[in-house]
């Protein structure tokens, strides 16, 4: 197999995907699970995060919190839901991101490698990254033990400055690539450290956020490309 000649980092929900991944299944496996009452609680926990969040909670916090909720559902049930979430949503109009989706696949098909960054985990995760051929999967990992999710994390919250180290692992894992050649796409502060690792970072939907990187291009979300 060859190897890549570049690699394409991208984040996943609002940059890859039209959605908070992490939000939508928990109310997808909660409904499924639970009926009326699962999604009272999937309500409630998306009310309590966003409150937190509001309230100035770091971002890798709440994603800790996020993952509380999972704990003692069946790791294998949870996959199971995250492939019907999957099928499910990416057969609706507008689930990926055009622009996004279409750029990654030309890297793909010009030798590149597509990583996949996100602070989400492998149940949502996996079935995208199947579907456009990533190469690289770098994400938040929750704890399985006796095949039940216990509520915690496995290493980190794969946010913020987590993002950079996963970026310059993947470089010490390719010394063939040159980081000037590399490229990112991200939407969110959060993204920042990713997005300065290579050498074409893309800012999608956000002109704030690409004023904080020189030379970063901009994608709109209606798909017209704006600035560098």
């Amino acid at each position: 197999m060859a190897l890549p000649t570049r690699l394409a980092f991208s984040d996943v929900d609002e940059t890859l995907i039209d959605c908070k991944s992490m939000f939508d299944f928990l109310d997808h496996y909660l409904g499924a699970r639970y009926g009326s009452e699962g999604v009272r609680r999937g309500r409630r926990v998306r009310e309590e995060l966003t409150a937190r969040a509001a309230a100035g909670s770091p971002r890798e916090e709440n994603n800790r919190a996020y993952y509380r909720e999972w704990a003692g559902e069946p790791a294998e049930s949870v996959a199971a839901a995250g492939r019907a979430w999957f099928a499910e949503r990416a057969a609706e109009p507008g689930f990926y991101i055009a622009a996004v989706r279409d750029a990654l696949t030309d890297h793909r098909a010009a030798g590149g490698a597509i990583v996949l960054v996100s602070g989400s985990f492998p149940a949502i995760l996996d079935p995208i990254a199947a579907d456009i051929g990533a190469a690289h999967l770098v994400c938040s990992r929750p704890e399985v033990r006796g095949g039940v999710l216990t509520g915690g994390l496995v290493g980190e919250p794969v946010i913020g400055e987590e993002k950079r180290r996963a970026v310059r692992a993947l470089y010490e894992a390719h010394p063939q690539v040159d980081p000037a050649d590399c490229y990112g796409y991200g939407d969110h502060a959060s993204d920042l450290p990713m997005l300065t690792e290579v050498g074409h970072p893309v800012v999608v939907g956000d002109p704030g956020l690409a004023e904080l990187l020189p030379g970063a291009r901009l994608l709109l979300l209606d798909g017209a490309p704006a600035g560098g």
